[in-house]
């Protein structure tokens, strides 16, 4: 049975204000509060209701910020590892990997009807992460192949009553491509967030540009959005060029805090969780040289502290913006 979903037909971060969204959630579950995520897996934590308060208290430490601030949030699920290849690893059948997603999705309608208020519109989005490793792209593949694969997800997403689907550290296009044509034939919105290395190029050694013009050429402009997860500011604020038409499309930043490449923070032992008041005057330079930029987050190392320094560097450029 399908649940009804509140903002799919009318996100409502399409309407300019700043919205916020979470951290790294893997790094912080390990890191901050000791969990163990095999696999880098955050999804198994609701199947115990120790894992379940875990990450309802992870989220709430966010949504905490964007209430105080008026400001609005998406509410990413914590599924990036909930497809079939990486369920199967952690001993999940596929029906088991479907019904994690619709409670997951489950569970952030329940934080958006505890916290959502007419300042602070809360958006349920469904993660997908990339079939293979976030870091590289292994064997890519075809666009056909990858739309079948994330079916999976896009479906208990739509079914759960989720407003959106966002694919989170796609690292190269005919993954995105299958993820954007899933979206659209379940009629869900779809953001699309590439990872870049330290040359602000995915990691195929694709331009950026050229990925996003290339998504949208063959899914006719599927995507509602684009983002930028998992690298640091300083390795793709060179790579959006406000002269180009492609940068109006990209609208989400979820970066690190970490200077540190893919390999080096794969490599590493310990988290770099950087200088949060810098990453947020980072990211005040990006919005302000970027206005089309309204959803803002981070990724691995990062925590709330991160999150409240970019709302309170960015959100007075966004009122300003509003006058």
């Amino acid at each position: 049975m399908k649940t009804t979903a509140r903002y799919r037909h009318r996100l409502p971060q399409d309407n300019g204000g700043l919205f916020l969204t979470d951290g790294g959630i893997e790094t912080c579950l390990i890191f901050d509060d000791g969990l163990e995520l095999p696999l880098f897996a955050a999804f198994p934590l609701m199947r115990s209701a120790e894992g379940r308060r875990a990450l309802k208290h992870y989220y709430e430490r966010f949504t905490g910020i964007a209430r105080r601030n008026a400001l609005g949030f998406v509410l990413e699920s914590p599924t990036w590892r909930a497809s079939a290849d990486w369920g199967a690893r952690l001993g999940f059948s596929v029906a088991e990997i479907s019904a994690a997603n619709r409670d997951a999705i489950a569970l952030m309608r329940e934080l958006r009807d505890a916290h959502e208020t007419p300042a602070s519109p809360m958006v349920v989005s469904g993660c997908i992460g990339p079939r293979g490793d976030g870091y590289m792209p292994g064997e890519i593949m075809s666009e056909e192949t990858a739309e079948a694969y994330h079916t999976l997800q896009v479906e208990a997403f739509a079914d759960a009553g989720a407003d959106m689907v966002s694919a989170i550290t796609m690292t190269n296009t005919s993954e995105a491509i299958g993820i954007a044509r899933a979206a659209r034939r379940a009629g869900m919105p779809v953001a699309v967030s590439f990872t870049v290395e330290t040359d602000g190029r995915l990691p195929t050694g694709q331009a950026l540009g050229e990925a996003i013009t290339l998504v949208d050429e063959a899914t006719t402009n599927a995507p509602a959005y684009y983002m930028i997860n998992c690298a640091h500011p300083s390795h793709f604020e060179g790579a959006i060029d406000p002269e180009r038409s492609w940068t109006r499309r990209l609208r989400g930043l979820r970066a690190n805090a970490s200077r540190r490449s893919h390999q080096e923070l794969n490599d590493s032992p310990d988290l770099d969780a950087g200088d949060p008041d810098e990453l947020g005057k980072q990211y005040r330079g990006l919005v302000q040289a970027h206005p089309q930029i309204n959803v803002l987050g981070g990724c691995c190392g990062t925590d709330h502290r991160h999150v409240e320094c970019i709302a309170l560097a960015c959100k007075p450029v966004s009122a300003t913006r509003a006058v």
